[in-house]
């Protein structure tokens, strides 16, 4: 099996969509695949490609520190920022627990450096803030998040400077 990280191509999204609704079946943070793309930013979203078939995506896109995209209806906007808002990273349900995420988020963080952002934010679900702080980011309780997040959403960021040595 060759597994290869690209740049989402326009035929991708029904599989990235489908990934999504396996994802999040349980919860209320399926989006669709309209707003999925209105979330997408070219040069910093990503699918896994394992032999032809998307095994995981990350999709993120600018958006200003401490704001994060209201779930309940696609972006309207493009955000200029220096922030680099990861909305959604997901792994095929069979994969989990090999690293893919990881690489996928290293890919992510180096391709945010070489564009020049200078932080990376989140919103951390369903119990995953230790992944995410593992993986150099830190929480911000302060930060309120709607409901639709679900409970125990927390808000994190990291400088990218600094997940140099965490990633």
């Amino acid at each position: 099996m060759t597994d290869r990280i690209r740049a989402v191509a326009e035929a991708d999204w029904p599989e990235i969509a489908a990934l999504e609704v396996g994802a999040y079946a349980d919860t209320s943070l399926t989006e669709g695949e309209a707003a999925l793309r209105s979330r997408a930013s070219a040069g910093t979203c990503f699918v896994l490609d394992r032999d032809g078939r998307i095994a995981g995506y990350a999709l993120a896109l600018p958006y200003p520190r401490f704001r994060y995209p209201d779930l309940t209806r696609p972006e309207e906007a493009i955000h200029c920022s220096s922030n680099l808002h990861l909305h959604d990273l997901v792994i095929t349900t069979p994969l989990r627990r090999r690293g893919l995420g990881t690489r996928l988020v290293r890919h992510l963080t180096d391709e945010a450096r070489t564009r020049g952002f200078t932080t990376m934010s989140l919103v951390a679900i369903a119990g995953k803030e230790p992944f995410w702080r593992a993986n150099g980011y830190h929480p911000h309780p302060e930060a309120r998040l709607p409901a639709g997040y679900g409970s125990g959403a927390v808000y994190m960021s990291a400088r990218l400077a600094a997940l140099r040595e965490a990633v």
